[in-house]
């Protein structure tokens, strides 16, 4: 009911808001004029004309009216999809035309206004959205001359998935992708793959190179009411020795292989184990984890934070962190133990990892994980003889690609995605399944349906949190106490979707506005532009801000402004991934203030005292933007 009610309100305004787009200041109704254009598909070389698709113009006022409404986060949401939410809304009232065989379509009057261009092709040979549906248009610039709208293809029903291999064999300008960490996330010990290139990471094994060369781990003061790191974790014997439960030793093996054994501290007499590391994931930026193999599984274990400091107070920030040592030894038994099969890397974690992922049963009820098959690819993971891609690749974002493999030169449609042709939300959402943290359908943090499949590029928003979540975001836990700031890493999707750049009336961004996802660009993240410059923003932002004055205006702050820049304040690290970008001021009472890693994309600047927040005490929600936002850059934070 309350959704009913929020819907018809939505309704309600942005029809006001469109009969208001199209009057003059005196009440008279602006001037109109007529649009024509086409709908096509295909590359540079090989266009076609798309007849029976749906072109509609929506108002640009609507989409800003929704802006000014908070994100309902749920399934049939009714404003988290700006374009698509509005036309479900507005189909009676927006305008449209139909193209005709030669893909044609025709406005004979469009009221004087800005318009989203958007399309709905007539076949599922196509996605909808379209070149023109990012920014919004002007009437007098439809009418210019006539408009070429351009539509993504889909992937047929049947089609397959070759491997990112297949697709470099033709689009060789994109051989850059090798060096993202989305290729390079996961690798086997001691053997990068021949899609893998780290030359843009030289310190990406900067802690296994420390394993390799042997450490000993001790396992201390257990705290079970923490989550993956319920142990205190050091390379030397604790102070306190009887709280030590467990050691791990890693060790290069006369095999070559790393491995680890774990030895008992509470009980000697029990027999020590072994496993085999068979795997690395991370290191190129904040943080690795460790894949060790028992039985046809892998399992996490330990974590390396690249930037962490043994002087650190804080358990989370130092060098070397426990992951899951809870796992292989019971506190209740004192006995060293196997991880339960139910915790494996492949039913809990690989889904946003691996290309072309599924997961089965075999014989013996273990879970066995899928990915696409390639013969540059990292490891055999579902035991076939073949090497797949424990990585993302070309389709993770492009679809299958078996069709369009073998369609070279043939003049039909596209048979493969272009998300720069979707709507920007639903090439958001490629991004989002994995950039939050929803909930699928085995009851944890991988988004996967009743098959246990990642949803295809191209899908809605709503359709995914349909059918691939039982939980649409993040815990409460995993955010600020101020409920909307992310707290958790990869969580940059859970902020994107309430900001001003996803929902406005001007242009619609998608995460590859500022990212190159090719790995094209030459700043940090795949920015495609210098995020320590104002040219970050100007480029959009063309009026820019004196920022002196902004500073004084906003912050009442009147210091030297020549190192700051529109990212020190509204890109914050909210985030932690590892340990944070270093060590904290401190402050007059002697805490601890720390900058974190993941930068949040809300793009607002959090206050410290949480005005306007309900329910939250002042100085309770989120104190670590604040503080060095400012003060790592200019302030004394004895004096704040």
């Amino acid at each position: 009911m309350k959704m009913q009610k929020f819907k018809a309100s939505l309704i309600a305004m942005a029809g006001g808001l469109l009969l208001a787009g199209c009057m003059q200041p005196g009440g008279q109704l602006a001037a109109s004029a007529p649009v024509k254009g086409v709908v096509e598909n295909g590359t540079a070389e090989r266009f076609q004309k798309i007849a029976g698709a749906t072109v509609w113009l929506i108002p640009a006022a609507d989409v800003a009216a929704m802006a000014k409404t908070p994100v309902v986060v749920k399934k049939d949401s009714a404003n988290d999809e700006p374009l698509e939410d509005n036309l479900n809304a507005h189909r009676d009232r927006y305008l449209h035309a139909k193209t005709n065989a030669q893909g044609e379509f025709d406005f004979s009057s469009v009221p004087a206004g800005n318009y989203f261009v958007y399309a709905e092709p007539g076949d599922a040979a196509h996605l909808p959205g379209g070149s023109l549906a990012r920014k919004a248009l002007s009437t007098t610039e439809l009418a210019a001359k006539p408009v070429t709208v351009k539509l993504s293809g889909n992937t047929p029903p049947d089609a397959t998935y070759v491997g990112t291999s297949a697709c470099l064999k033709c689009h060789d300008d994109k051989e850059h992708f090798k060096q993202t960490m989305h290729r390079l996330g996961i690798q086997v010990v001691g053997k990068p793959s021949g899609l893998q290139d780290y030359s843009r990471f030289p310190e990406v094994n900067k802690g296994l190179n420390k394993l390799m060369a042997g450490t000993t781990f001790w396992f201390h003061s257990y705290d079970g009411k923490r989550k993956f790191d319920k142990y205190q974790i050091s390379t030397k014997a604790p102070a306190d020795l009887a709280s030590a439960s467990f050691t791990a030793t890693f060790f290069k093996d006369s095999d070559g292989k790393l491995k680890f054994r774990t030895d008992n501290l509470r009980n000697p007499a029990d027999k020590a184990r072994v496993y085999t590391v068979e795997a690395a994931y991370g290191g190129g930026v904040y943080k690795q984890r460790y894949l060790y193999r028992v039985g046809a599984n892998l399992f996490p274990f330990v974590q390396f934070n690249q930037l962490g400091d043994d002087s650190f107070a804080d358990r989370g920030r130092k060098p070397w962190r426990d992951y899951h040592a809870d796992w292989l030894f019971d506190e209740k038994t004192k006995t060293l133990v196997n991880p339960a099969k139910s915790k494996s890397f492949e039913s809990n974690c690989a889904s946003c990892h691996y290309n072309g992922y599924t997961l089965t049963k075999n014989a013996a009820g273990n879970d066995v994980a899928g990915a696409a098959p390639d013969d540059h690819g990292e490891m055999d993971v579902d035991g076939d003889g073949k090497l797949n891609e424990m990585n993302m690749g070309c389709e993770t974002c492009h679809g299958p690609g078996s069709v369009h493999a073998v369609t070279k030169g043939v003049k039909q449609f596209a048979t493969i995605i272009s998300p720069n042709k979707l709507a920007a939300e639903r090439e958001v959402t490629i991004c989002v399944q994995c950039h939050s943290r929803p909930q699928g359908h085995l009851k944890n943090d991988q988004p996967v349906n009743a098959a246990n499949l990642m949803m295809l590029p191209g899908t809605s928003r709503n359709d995914f949190l349909k059918q691939f979540t039982t939980r649409e975001d993040a815990a409460p836990g995993d955010y600020w106490a101020d409920g909307l700031h992310s707290k958790s890493h990869h969580q940059q999707g859970t902020d994107f979707i309430k900001s001003s750049k996803y929902r406005n009336g001007t242009q619609l961004l998608a995460c590859s506005s500022c990212h190159n996802t090719h790995g094209g660009a030459k700043f940090a993240h795949q920015l495609t532009l210098d995020p320590k410059t104002a040219a970050s923003c100007t480029t959009c932002h063309a009026n820019k801000v004196d920022m002196k004055a902004h500073l004084a205006e906003k912050a009442k702050c009147t210091v030297d402004v020549s190192q700051i820049t529109c990212n020190s304040c509204h890109g914050t690290k909210t985030m932690q991934t590892g340990a944070g970008l270093g060590k904290g001021l401190v402050a007059a009472d002697g805490k601890n203030y720390w900058m974190n890693d993941i930068t949040s994309h809300l793009y607002d600047v959090p206050r410290k005292d949480n005005k306007g927040v309900k329910g939250v005490a002042a100085n309770a929600a989120m104190p670590i933007p604040y503080t060095n936002a400012c003060g790592a850059a200019c302030h004394d934070v004895k004096k704040l």
